[in-house]
């Protein structure tokens, strides 16, 4: 049986900034030898939309389910199968069976191999769900699969999945529940071992679930002497010793979500605990002493909020000297707790923005309380831009402790704002997916 897993974009273009994607390593590592397997990225090439195979599997996220639905239906067309997993389809089953034979909900370990099996019988079923959340160890990420395609020179990384909070724009917790599972820590090191990379971004949700498991961890890191990323809760730098630990075992930076300057915003989303324990600025300062670079994000929509919060999270931003950072509209995800509040209020300005040939990336979804969604969308892009000027990029470099520490980080901090500068640019106001034949035909005569 040939097998063909494909990468979809969120429109048919090439991207400079794309990481290996995991999951299909993880895929391969769970596909017996004797399939015939091939991928594609379409961040980095053209989908072969005439490529020959028994079957198509694809990974969809929101932001890419529009085109991904795109090249299913063109594989369909041709007779081929399609099954498709990841958040989206699991959130959403019904929709992605328009478009798909089978869906894959949740994790693939555990249920993958019955779906090679039913493909290869001729008997592919609608829905596949393992009944548990199985087990991390014993699994080993087959990275072969990316052989030849031109990756960012950061190998990717898993210890553990899930998250200890529960914020509402945030699906993590509706798709994992309160599930918290790591890897054994041998295995992660063997992996980034396997790796061959010397700069490993570790993409845990949260790589904090608590101190003993977090200790073990950075531990184990410090023989392999590699520079490592990660997502973390702000809450770690209530343990001085334990960040500390984390930069001696290579951690150089980590991305926090920092979403509001407001208490009373954090509260609305759930995540006040982010004030719980210390200020921001008292646990910036932590990270700062310890040498890790920080990439802060914002969000900007919530019903407290007004076109104030704009500028002073940008100059916070500044002032900290963060590495990166993101200033985005809050988006209400599928899955999320967000999405069922403000559609139930009225509130959402597209039935599906995902797929509506109007939405472009970085709109505003919805009908914030005290600006208009324009104002929104603005505003957030003229943030980014602040962020991202020139001016703002040189001031932040000059940071002996982090940004500026070492050659070797400067050069980081500098790749990272240029491509960030450019992608925020390339991006902004762009379709998802690739314009329809009618889509065309209006713009033309426009």
């Amino acid at each position: 049986m040939r097998i063909t897993f494909i990468r979809p974009n969120m429109y048919d273009e090439r991207s400079s900034d794309a990481m290996e994607p995991l999951c299909f390593a993880i895929l391969k590592s769970l596909t017996p030898p004797d399939i015939d397997v091939s991928f594609f990225d379409e961040r980095l090439e053209p989908v072969p939309f005439d490529h020959a195979t028994d079957l198509l599997a694809l990974t969809v996220e929101t932001y890419t389910a529009r085109r991904a639905y795109q090249i299913a239906d063109s594989y369909r067309d041709r007779g081929v199968p399609v099954v498709m997993g990841g958040y989206h389809p699991t959130f959403l089953p019904d929709e992605a069976l328009l478009h798909a034979d089978a869906v894959v909900k949740g994790d693939a370990e555990g249920i993958w191999p019955q779906v090679l099996d039913d493909a290869a019988n001729g008997s592919l079923q609608p829905l596949y769900e393992s009944p548990d959340f199985v087990p991390l160890d014993g699994y080993m990420p087959d990275r072969s699969i990316f052989a030849g395609k031109k990756y960012a020179p950061m190998g990717l990384v898993q210890y553990g999945r899930g998250c200890k909070f529960n914020c509402t724009f945030c699906s993590i917790r509706a798709f994992y529940g309160t599930s918290l599972r790591q890897r054994p820590v041998v295995e992660v090191v063997e992996d980034i071992r396997r790796s061959g990379r010397r700069h490993i971004f570790l993409i845990d949700d949260n790589l904090f679930v608590n101190r003993e498991k977090a200790r073990e961890l950075f531990e184990a890191l410090i023989s392999l002497r590699i520079a490592w990323s990660c997502q973390v809760s702000i809450d770690i730098a209530r343990d001085e010793k334990l960040v500390n630990l984390m930069a001696h075992s290579g951690c150089i930076s980590a991305l926090i979500g920092f979403e509001s300057l407001q208490p009373e915003s954090l509260r609305e989303v759930k995540k006040g605990w982010n004030l719980k324990w210390q200020s921001y600025d008292r646990a910036i300062s932590v990270f700062r002493r310890a040498g890790i670079m920080l990439y802060g994000t914002f969000v900007f929509g919530c019903d407290n909020d007004t076109t104030d919060a704009f500028n002073e999270s940008v100059a916070f931003a500044i002032r900290n000297k963060f590495m990166l950072a993101n200033f985005n509209p809050l988006t209400p995800m599928p899955g999320a707790p967000l999405y069922q509040r403000i559609q139930q209020e009225g509130r959402l300005l597209y039935d599906r923005w995902w797929l509506d040939p109007d939405f472009r990336y970085g709109d505003a979804t919805f009908a914030p309380m005290h600006m208009t969604a324009d104002r929104l969308t603005g505003e957030c892009f003229a943030a980014r831009m602040k962020f991202n000027s020139v001016g703002s990029i040189v001031r932040r470099l000059f940071d002996l402790r982090t940004n500026m520490r070492s050659p070797y980080r400067a050069g980081i901090y500098l790749a990272a704002n240029l491509i960030s500068r450019r992608e925020i640019l390339r991006k902004q106001r762009h379709r998802l997916g690739a314009a329809t034949g009618r889509e065309r035909l209006v713009e033309e005569h426009a």
